[in-house]
């Protein structure tokens, strides 16, 4: 797990084996981003049930709510989390209702995390290949905060689809506001823009207004809070004002949606 909060002066990567050190890099913001988080809260129950000491289903139950609730504690309005603590659950029952081997109940978690993990950057790809097509040819994009590969454990939704448009060809530049006060654009976007080598310019986020309304950002690229079956819009206030501004200018606004089932 690469330390979010060291970035970008340092590049520290963390292996974690037990699930009370995965909860705490949650809690820490090591790690952030709700699809990464719910990739991380999947391992960290399947950390748990691999590394638990029950010798019976039945004691591995106790113990894999255990887990569970624990990791639950670190973000409480982590969306991702608690609907991937919940398929974690539910494939939990699954297997012990199919078998009472342990070995496999272990086996079956740690497949489970696994599936989640690449269903997450499955569904960055699909959001990537088909946002790119709504990209300029070339000239001035924006995204706000980091919706980049760092947030998801794939490619990365908003900031996915400017990497795939990039790759393929289009001419693009990035105008990163710093997003305050945590600055995931100024430590995380531009640092993940950098290493993709597309280019781009950072800029605070009281400049936001004065590009929009210079009338040279082609698009913008953003995400919401959370996107469950009820999708909320944005509540976050750097892409409300994105929002706001772009009311009065000729940029179009796209908002990559992730839905859960």
């Amino acid at each position: 797990m690469l330390d979010q909060r060291r970035l970008p002066g340092e590049e520290i990567s963390y292996t974690y084996a037990d699930y009370r050190e995965v909860a705490k890099a949650i809690r820490e913001m090591v790690i952030r981003g709700a699809p990464a988080i719910g990739v991380a809260a999947a391992m960290g129950a399947a950390l748990g049930v691999l590394h638990s000491g029950a010798r019976s289903w039945k004691l591995s139950a106790l113990n894999s709510r255990k887990f569970a609730k624990r990791l639950q504690k670190t973000r409480p309005t982590a969306v991702d989390l608690f609907w991937a603590l919940e398929r974690m659950k539910r494939r939990f029952a699954e297997l012990t209702a199919a078998t009472s081997d342990l070995g496999k109940i272990r086996q079956g978690m740690v497949d489970e995390a696994k599936q989640v993990h690449l269903e997450k950057k499955a569904t960055d790809e699909a959001i990537g290949g088909f946002g790119a097509e709504f990209m300029p040819r070339e000239g001035q994009v924006m995204t706000q905060c980091n919706a980049g590969a760092l947030a998801t454990g794939g490619i990365g939704t908003a900031l996915g689809v400017i990497r795939v448009a990039f790759e393929q060809g289009k001419k693009l530049h990035v105008l990163v506001p710093e997003t305050r006060p945590y600055l995931q654009g100024a430590r995380l976007t531009a640092w993940e823009l950098h290493k993709g080598g597309i280019p781009l310019t950072l800029i605070t986020d009281n400049m936001v207004g004065h590009f929009l309304k210079l009338g040279k950002v082609g698009a913008i690229v953003t995400g919401p809070i959370a996107s469950p079956l009820t999708a909320t819009l944005p509540t976050k206030l750097g892409r409300t004002r994105s929002l706001f501004l772009r009311k009065r200018t000729t940029s179009l606004l796209y908002r990559r949606t992730r839905l859960h089932f």
